[in-house]
Protein backbone atom coordinates (compact mmCIF):
# COMPACT_ATOMS: atom_id res chain seq x y z
CA UNK A 1 0.00 0.00 0.00
CA UNK A 2 1.75 3.03 -1.09
CA UNK A 3 1.64 6.72 0.74
CA UNK A 4 0.91 9.47 -1.52
CA UNK A 5 0.95 13.10 -0.71
CA UNK A 6 -0.65 15.36 -3.05
CA UNK A 7 -0.75 19.30 -3.14
CA UNK A 8 -3.53 20.91 -5.20
CA UNK A 9 -2.39 25.08 -5.92
CA UNK A 10 -4.59 27.39 -5.94
CA UNK A 11 -5.87 27.08 -9.97
CA UNK A 12 -6.69 23.51 -9.51
CA UNK A 13 -9.30 25.01 -6.36
CA UNK A 14 -10.63 28.22 -7.45
CA UNK A 15 -14.22 27.02 -7.92
CA UNK A 16 -16.43 24.46 -6.43
CA UNK A 17 -16.42 22.45 -10.04
CA UNK A 18 -12.41 22.50 -9.51
CA UNK A 19 -12.64 21.20 -5.83
CA UNK A 20 -14.78 18.23 -6.86
CA UNK A 21 -12.43 17.54 -9.88
CA UNK A 22 -9.43 17.77 -7.26
CA UNK A 23 -11.10 15.18 -4.76
CA UNK A 24 -12.00 13.08 -7.52
CA UNK A 25 -8.12 12.72 -8.06
CA UNK A 26 -7.73 11.88 -4.42
CA UNK A 27 -10.71 9.56 -3.97
CA UNK A 28 -9.65 7.67 -7.13
CA UNK A 29 -6.18 6.90 -4.91
CA UNK A 30 -7.68 6.30 -2.04
CA UNK A 31 -9.76 3.96 -3.70
CA UNK A 32 -6.39 2.18 -5.46
CA UNK A 33 -5.78 1.20 -1.72
CA UNK A 34 -3.17 4.11 -1.50
CA UNK A 35 -3.08 6.42 1.84
CA UNK A 36 -3.26 9.76 0.65
CA UNK A 37 -2.04 12.73 2.46
CA UNK A 38 -3.49 15.93 0.43
CA UNK A 39 -2.09 19.37 0.67
CA UNK A 40 -4.09 22.36 -0.44
CA UNK A 41 -3.36 26.23 -1.31
CA UNK A 42 -6.12 29.17 -0.83
CA UNK A 43 -8.35 29.00 -3.27
CA UNK A 44 -7.65 31.36 -6.48
CA UNK A 45 -6.53 34.66 -5.69
CA UNK A 46 -7.90 34.18 -2.22
CA UNK A 47 -4.38 35.46 -0.48
CA UNK A 48 -3.92 38.33 -2.37
CA UNK A 49 -7.42 39.55 -1.36
CA UNK A 50 -6.63 39.27 1.96
CA UNK A 51 -3.44 41.07 1.96
CA UNK A 52 -5.73 43.87 -0.16
CA UNK A 53 -8.09 43.71 2.93
CA UNK A 54 -5.02 43.90 5.31
CA UNK A 55 -3.48 46.60 4.10
CA UNK A 56 -6.83 48.46 4.18
CA UNK A 57 -6.61 48.38 8.26
CA UNK A 58 -3.88 50.30 8.86
CA UNK A 59 -0.44 51.55 6.78
CA UNK A 60 1.38 48.64 8.28
CA UNK A 61 -0.47 45.61 9.87
CA UNK A 62 1.61 43.21 12.15
CA UNK A 63 3.17 40.22 10.70
CA UNK A 64 1.76 38.25 13.39
CA UNK A 65 -1.86 39.07 12.40
CA UNK A 66 -0.87 39.28 8.73
CA UNK A 67 -0.28 35.61 9.11
CA UNK A 68 -3.11 34.40 11.38
CA UNK A 69 -5.13 36.08 8.72
CA UNK A 70 -3.69 34.61 5.77
CA UNK A 71 -3.80 31.09 7.21
CA UNK A 72 -7.67 31.06 6.83
CA UNK A 73 -7.38 30.83 3.46
CA UNK A 74 -5.53 27.37 3.09
CA UNK A 75 -8.08 26.25 6.07
CA UNK A 76 -10.95 27.47 3.99
CA UNK A 77 -9.60 25.03 1.47
CA UNK A 78 -9.11 22.50 3.30
CA UNK A 79 -12.21 21.81 4.70
CA UNK A 80 -14.20 22.21 1.69
CA UNK A 81 -11.78 19.35 0.11
CA UNK A 82 -12.89 17.30 3.13
CA UNK A 83 -16.03 18.15 2.58
CA UNK A 84 -16.29 17.02 -0.78
CA UNK A 85 -14.22 13.76 0.13
CA UNK A 86 -16.72 13.01 2.63
CA UNK A 87 -19.53 13.71 -0.30
CA UNK A 88 -18.36 11.18 -2.31
CA UNK A 89 -17.80 8.26 0.46
CA UNK A 90 -14.37 8.75 0.65
CA UNK A 91 -13.63 9.27 4.81
CA UNK A 92 -11.37 12.24 5.12
CA UNK A 93 -10.40 14.80 7.94
CA UNK A 94 -9.02 18.08 7.46
CA UNK A 95 -6.29 19.20 9.56
CA UNK A 96 -4.82 22.86 10.17
CA UNK A 97 -0.81 23.20 9.88
CA UNK A 98 -0.88 23.18 13.97
CA UNK A 99 -3.03 20.09 14.13
CA UNK A 100 -0.32 18.57 11.41
CA UNK A 101 2.17 18.83 13.55
CA UNK A 102 4.48 21.35 11.66
CA UNK A 103 6.49 23.22 13.84
CA UNK A 104 8.19 26.59 12.75
CA UNK A 105 10.54 29.08 13.93
CA UNK A 106 8.88 33.03 14.32
CA UNK A 107 9.57 34.79 11.33
CA UNK A 108 6.47 35.74 10.07
CA UNK A 109 5.78 35.38 6.71
CA UNK A 110 8.33 33.62 5.80
CA UNK A 111 8.72 30.98 8.27
CA UNK A 112 10.86 28.22 7.96
CA UNK A 113 9.64 24.75 8.64
CA UNK A 114 11.87 23.23 11.73
CA UNK A 115 10.32 19.74 12.18
CA UNK A 116 6.81 17.86 12.06
CA UNK A 117 5.51 15.56 14.18
CA UNK A 118 3.50 13.12 12.34
CA UNK A 119 1.35 11.17 14.93
CA UNK A 120 -2.01 12.68 14.18
CA UNK A 121 -2.05 12.18 10.20
CA UNK A 122 -0.55 8.78 10.88
CA UNK A 123 -3.44 8.31 12.99
CA UNK A 124 -5.83 9.69 10.66
CA UNK A 125 -4.31 7.29 7.78
CA UNK A 126 -4.02 4.37 10.26
CA UNK A 127 -8.18 4.80 10.54
CA UNK A 128 -9.01 4.75 6.64
CA UNK A 129 -9.05 8.55 6.56
CA UNK A 130 -7.75 10.94 3.41
CA UNK A 131 -5.61 13.42 5.46
CA UNK A 132 -6.48 16.92 3.76
CA UNK A 133 -3.77 19.29 5.07
CA UNK A 134 -3.41 22.99 5.02
CA UNK A 135 -0.54 23.99 3.29
CA UNK A 136 1.58 27.53 3.61
CA UNK A 137 1.66 26.99 7.25
CA UNK A 138 2.73 25.97 10.64
CA UNK A 139 2.57 26.97 14.06
CA UNK A 140 5.32 28.50 16.99
CA UNK A 141 6.81 26.68 19.93
CA UNK A 142 4.25 29.74 21.39
CA UNK A 143 1.43 28.45 19.74
CA UNK A 144 1.31 31.44 17.22
CA UNK A 145 0.20 31.00 13.34
CA UNK A 146 2.90 31.53 11.06
CA UNK A 147 2.66 31.26 7.47
CA UNK A 148 5.97 29.95 5.18
CA UNK A 149 6.31 32.34 2.27
CA UNK A 150 4.80 32.50 -1.05
CA UNK A 151 4.58 28.45 -2.80
CA UNK A 152 4.49 27.42 0.53
CA UNK A 153 1.74 24.88 0.21
CA UNK A 154 4.71 22.88 -2.30
CA UNK A 155 6.76 22.79 0.59
CA UNK A 156 4.76 21.85 2.51
CA UNK A 157 3.85 18.70 1.16
CA UNK A 158 7.69 18.09 0.41
CA UNK A 159 7.87 18.69 4.00
CA UNK A 160 5.28 16.13 4.73
CA UNK A 161 6.43 13.86 1.95
CA UNK A 162 9.65 13.29 3.68
CA UNK A 163 8.62 13.30 7.20
CA UNK A 164 6.03 10.55 6.17
CA UNK A 165 8.73 8.67 3.99
CA UNK A 166 6.06 8.89 1.22
CA UNK A 167 6.40 7.04 -2.00
CA UNK A 168 5.86 10.04 -4.63
CA UNK A 169 4.81 14.00 -3.83
CA UNK A 170 2.66 14.83 -6.59
CA UNK A 171 1.95 18.56 -7.59
CA UNK A 172 -1.51 19.37 -9.53
CA UNK A 173 -1.15 22.38 -10.90
CA UNK A 174 -2.90 24.30 -14.39
CA UNK A 175 0.53 23.31 -16.45
CA UNK A 176 1.09 19.56 -17.57
CA UNK A 177 4.62 19.53 -16.61
CA UNK A 178 7.89 21.18 -16.42
CA UNK A 179 8.92 23.20 -19.97
CA UNK A 180 11.95 24.42 -21.06
CA UNK A 181 9.90 27.77 -20.51
CA UNK A 182 6.86 28.89 -19.66
CA UNK A 183 4.24 27.85 -22.34
CA UNK A 184 1.75 30.68 -21.37
CA UNK A 185 4.80 32.91 -22.86
CA UNK A 186 6.58 31.00 -25.11
CA UNK A 187 4.35 29.02 -27.30
CA UNK A 188 7.53 26.78 -28.36
CA UNK A 189 8.41 25.90 -25.36
CA UNK A 190 9.12 21.83 -25.00
CA UNK A 191 8.26 19.78 -22.50
CA UNK A 192 10.61 17.74 -20.43
CA UNK A 193 9.22 13.96 -18.86
CA UNK A 194 11.89 13.91 -16.68
CA UNK A 195 14.38 16.75 -14.99
CA UNK A 196 17.36 16.40 -12.35
CA UNK A 197 16.66 18.31 -9.25
CA UNK A 198 19.59 20.81 -9.57
CA UNK A 199 17.97 22.27 -12.92
CA UNK A 200 14.56 22.19 -11.09
CA UNK A 201 15.91 24.05 -8.39
CA UNK A 202 17.84 26.69 -10.33
CA UNK A 203 14.85 27.37 -12.11
CA UNK A 204 12.35 27.44 -9.40
CA UNK A 205 15.08 30.11 -8.23
CA UNK A 206 14.76 32.24 -10.77
CA UNK A 207 11.58 32.80 -11.56
CA UNK A 208 9.61 29.00 -12.99
CA UNK A 209 6.21 29.22 -11.89
CA UNK A 210 5.67 24.97 -11.67
CA UNK A 211 7.40 24.27 -7.94
CA UNK A 212 8.61 26.82 -5.19
CA UNK A 213 12.03 26.62 -5.09
CA UNK A 214 12.46 26.01 -0.76
CA UNK A 215 10.54 22.67 -2.00
CA UNK A 216 12.99 21.61 -5.13
CA UNK A 217 15.45 21.98 -2.50
CA UNK A 218 14.00 19.76 0.25
CA UNK A 219 13.00 17.45 -1.81
CA UNK A 220 16.87 16.78 -3.18
CA UNK A 221 18.21 16.63 0.39
CA UNK A 222 15.54 14.17 1.37
CA UNK A 223 15.65 12.34 -1.80
CA UNK A 224 11.18 12.88 -2.05
CA UNK A 225 10.61 11.63 -6.08
CA UNK A 226 8.23 14.62 -7.26
CA UNK A 227 5.75 14.28 -10.31
CA UNK A 228 4.33 17.45 -11.36
CA UNK A 229 1.16 16.92 -13.16
CA UNK A 230 -2.04 18.68 -14.75
CA UNK A 231 -5.10 19.04 -12.63
CA UNK A 232 -7.58 18.79 -15.51
CA UNK A 233 -6.00 16.45 -18.00
CA UNK A 234 -4.34 12.94 -17.82
CA UNK A 235 -1.12 13.79 -19.64
CA UNK A 236 1.88 12.10 -18.62
CA UNK A 237 3.39 14.76 -16.09
CA UNK A 238 6.94 15.61 -15.10
CA UNK A 239 9.89 13.29 -12.93
CA UNK A 240 12.13 15.61 -10.85
CA UNK A 241 15.01 13.57 -9.45
CA UNK A 242 18.49 12.96 -9.68
CA UNK A 243 18.97 12.51 -13.66
CA UNK A 244 21.96 10.75 -14.18
CA UNK A 245 21.95 10.38 -17.73
CA UNK A 246 24.25 13.06 -19.94
CA UNK A 247 21.96 16.49 -19.82
CA UNK A 248 21.39 19.07 -22.64
CA UNK A 249 23.30 22.43 -22.17
CA UNK A 250 20.43 23.96 -21.97
CA UNK A 251 17.68 22.77 -20.30
CA UNK A 252 15.72 25.70 -19.60
CA UNK A 253 14.65 29.34 -20.02
CA UNK A 254 13.17 31.32 -16.78
CA UNK A 255 11.69 35.17 -15.97
CA UNK A 256 11.60 36.49 -13.12
CA UNK A 257 9.40 39.43 -12.63
CA UNK A 258 9.75 39.75 -8.86
CA UNK A 259 12.96 41.36 -8.68
CA UNK A 260 13.89 44.74 -7.20
CA UNK A 261 17.43 45.72 -7.38
CA UNK A 262 19.38 48.12 -5.05
CA UNK A 263 22.14 50.73 -5.13
CA UNK A 264 23.93 51.24 -1.67
CA UNK A 265 25.92 54.65 -2.69
CA UNK A 266 28.73 56.04 -0.40
CA UNK A 267 30.17 53.08 1.55
CA UNK A 268 32.60 54.12 4.20
CA UNK A 269 35.95 52.77 2.98
CA UNK A 270 36.60 50.59 6.07
CA UNK A 271 37.68 46.89 6.04
CA UNK A 272 35.00 44.39 5.05
CA UNK A 273 32.34 46.89 4.01
CA UNK A 274 30.51 44.64 1.80
CA UNK A 275 30.63 41.68 4.32
CA UNK A 276 29.14 44.07 6.97
CA UNK A 277 26.36 44.83 4.95
CA UNK A 278 25.84 41.26 3.79
CA UNK A 279 25.82 39.68 7.04
CA UNK A 280 23.49 42.49 8.08
CA UNK A 281 21.12 41.88 5.42
CA UNK A 282 21.46 38.15 6.44
CA UNK A 283 20.88 38.54 10.14
CA UNK A 284 17.36 39.77 8.80
CA UNK A 285 16.57 36.63 7.10
CA UNK A 286 17.14 38.53 3.77
CA UNK A 287 18.63 36.22 0.65
CA UNK A 288 20.30 38.58 -2.51
CA UNK A 289 21.01 37.18 -5.91
CA UNK A 290 23.47 39.25 -8.23
CA UNK A 291 25.73 41.21 -6.75
CA UNK A 292 28.04 43.85 -8.28
CA UNK A 293 30.94 46.56 -7.20
CA UNK A 294 31.18 49.22 -9.69
CA UNK A 295 33.34 51.11 -7.91
CA UNK A 296 34.96 51.34 -4.56
CA UNK A 297 31.78 52.71 -1.99
CA UNK A 298 29.40 51.22 -4.47
CA UNK A 299 27.53 47.87 -4.49
CA UNK A 300 24.31 46.88 -6.62
CA UNK A 301 22.51 43.56 -5.28
CA UNK A 302 19.09 42.40 -6.57
CA UNK A 303 16.59 41.02 -3.86
CA UNK A 304 12.96 39.15 -4.63
CA UNK A 305 10.64 42.00 -5.60
CA UNK A 306 8.25 40.85 -2.63
CA UNK A 307 11.00 41.27 0.04
CA UNK A 308 11.93 44.98 -0.95
CA UNK A 309 10.03 46.77 1.75
CA UNK A 310 12.25 44.27 4.25
CA UNK A 311 15.01 45.30 2.40
CA UNK A 312 13.95 49.26 2.58
CA UNK A 313 13.56 48.82 6.59
CA UNK A 314 16.61 47.09 7.35
CA UNK A 315 18.49 49.87 5.24
CA UNK A 316 16.81 52.52 6.99
CA UNK A 317 17.35 50.96 10.17
CA UNK A 318 21.43 50.00 9.73
CA UNK A 319 22.21 53.21 8.07
CA UNK A 320 24.23 54.39 10.87
CA UNK A 321 25.93 51.33 12.05
CA UNK A 322 26.78 50.44 8.57
CA UNK A 323 27.85 53.69 7.12
CA UNK A 324 26.87 54.50 3.46
CA UNK A 325 25.21 57.93 2.55
CA UNK A 326 22.21 56.52 0.73
CA UNK A 327 20.42 54.00 -1.21
CA UNK A 328 18.36 54.01 -4.30
CA UNK A 329 15.42 51.06 -5.36
CA UNK A 330 14.83 50.11 -8.92
CA UNK A 331 11.75 47.88 -9.44
CA UNK A 332 11.00 47.97 -13.13
CA UNK A 333 13.36 45.02 -14.02
CA UNK A 334 13.13 41.30 -15.33
CA UNK A 335 15.88 38.70 -14.88
CA UNK A 336 15.90 36.24 -17.83
CA UNK A 337 17.94 32.93 -17.32
CA UNK A 338 18.93 29.92 -18.69
CA UNK A 339 19.98 26.56 -16.53
CA UNK A 340 21.50 23.46 -17.64
CA UNK A 341 23.83 20.96 -16.23
CA UNK A 342 25.27 20.49 -18.85
CA UNK A 343 26.67 23.92 -19.35
CA UNK A 344 29.45 23.15 -16.77
CA UNK A 345 31.09 21.36 -19.76
CA UNK A 346 30.35 23.36 -22.94
CA UNK A 347 31.90 26.57 -24.15
CA UNK A 348 29.84 29.82 -26.07
CA UNK A 349 26.98 29.55 -24.35
CA UNK A 350 27.17 33.04 -22.52
CA UNK A 351 27.97 34.18 -25.61
CA UNK A 352 25.25 32.86 -27.80
CA UNK A 353 22.43 34.08 -25.28
CA UNK A 354 24.09 37.75 -24.77
CA UNK A 355 23.87 37.84 -28.71
CA UNK A 356 20.44 36.47 -29.24
CA UNK A 357 19.50 39.95 -26.68
CA UNK A 358 21.63 42.10 -29.15
CA UNK A 359 20.18 41.01 -31.87
CA UNK A 360 16.58 41.93 -30.68
CA UNK A 361 18.36 45.47 -28.95
CA UNK A 362 17.36 44.45 -25.50
CA UNK A 363 20.17 45.85 -23.29
CA UNK A 364 21.43 43.19 -20.78
CA UNK A 365 22.45 45.13 -17.76
CA UNK A 366 23.50 42.99 -15.50
CA UNK A 367 24.89 39.51 -15.68
CA UNK A 368 25.33 37.11 -13.17
CA UNK A 369 26.69 33.33 -13.79
CA UNK A 370 27.20 29.72 -12.10
CA UNK A 371 28.33 26.17 -13.60
CA UNK A 372 24.78 25.70 -14.20
CA UNK A 373 22.90 29.14 -14.99
CA UNK A 374 23.28 32.71 -16.32
CA UNK A 375 21.32 35.45 -15.83
CA UNK A 376 20.93 38.93 -16.95
CA UNK A 377 18.76 41.87 -15.61
CA UNK A 378 16.58 43.49 -18.57
CA UNK A 379 13.79 45.99 -18.52
CA UNK A 380 10.51 44.92 -17.26
CA UNK A 381 9.20 46.40 -20.47
CA UNK A 382 11.08 43.77 -22.39
CA UNK A 383 10.85 40.40 -20.47
CA UNK A 384 8.24 38.69 -22.64
CA UNK A 385 10.36 39.31 -25.86
CA UNK A 386 13.63 38.50 -23.52
CA UNK A 387 12.36 35.42 -22.99
CA UNK A 388 11.31 34.14 -26.20
CA UNK A 389 14.25 35.30 -27.89
CA UNK A 390 16.47 33.46 -25.71
CA UNK A 391 14.58 30.28 -26.06
CA UNK A 392 14.63 30.63 -29.50
CA UNK A 393 18.38 30.18 -29.87
CA UNK A 394 18.79 27.07 -27.89
CA UNK A 395 15.36 25.50 -28.81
Amino acid sequence: MALIVQKFGGSSLSDIEKIKNAAALAAAEYRHEHRVVTVVSAQGRTTDQLLKVAGETCARPSARECDALLATGEQASCALMAMTLCGMGVPAVSLCGWQAGVLTDRFYGRARIRSIDTARILRELSEGRVVVVAGFQGVTEQGDVTTIGRGGSDTTAVALAAALKADVCRIYTDVDGVYSADPRIVPDAVKHYEIDYDEMLELASLGAKVLHNRSVEMAKRFGVPIEVRSSFTNNVGTKVRGVTVEQKNVSGVARDNNVAMVRVLGLKPVENAACRLFSYLAGKKISVDIILQPQEGEIVFSVAGNTLQWVIDALDEGHDALGFERFTVEERVCKVSIVGVGMANSYGVASRMLEALAAAKIPARYITTSEIKISVIVPEEDGTRATNVVHAAFF
